[in-house]
């Protein structure tokens, strides 16, 4: 069975702690089915180009995100990411190896279904 590829990040402090980030991360970035920052960017740069080369990407400001990312980011994001396949997914539908899924999960009043892409332009 193959699984979903997840990348979780945060507190990348770009550029002040770091030039880039390190080759390995930018290689799982390529990897990952979906990429979550959980906060503290720093550059928006940053965030033009993870948009750019992630499959999908789900993020959120931190309290050392200011200015456009403040307005370009939620501060609470919520993803549905798909059945994965295992019986514990939460997903309604059909798991990947043809058994009826589990009982569907009922979205709580603040999250919706998708998340919108975090800055302009649309995959």
């Amino acid at each position: 069975m193959t699984g979903m590829r997840l990348l979780l990040m945060s507190d990348t402090h770009l550029p002040s702690r770091a030039r880039d980030l390190p080759p390995a991360l930018w290689a799982a970035v390529d990897a990952a089915d979906v990429v979550v920052h959980a906060g503290d960017w720093t550059s928006e740069e940053l965030l033009d180009r993870l948009d750019a080369r992630a499959a999908r990407l789900v993020g959120v400001f931190g309290n050392n995100d200011h200015g456009t990312l403040r307005e370009r980011l939620p501060e609470v994001a919520c993803a549905e990411l798909g059945d994965c396949g295992s019986p514990s997914c939460t997903r309604p539908g059909r798991r990947r190896d043809g058994n009826a899924g589990p009982t569907p999960r009922t979205p709580t009043p603040t999250c919706s279904s998708s998340v919108t892409r975090t800055s302009p332009g649309t995959r």
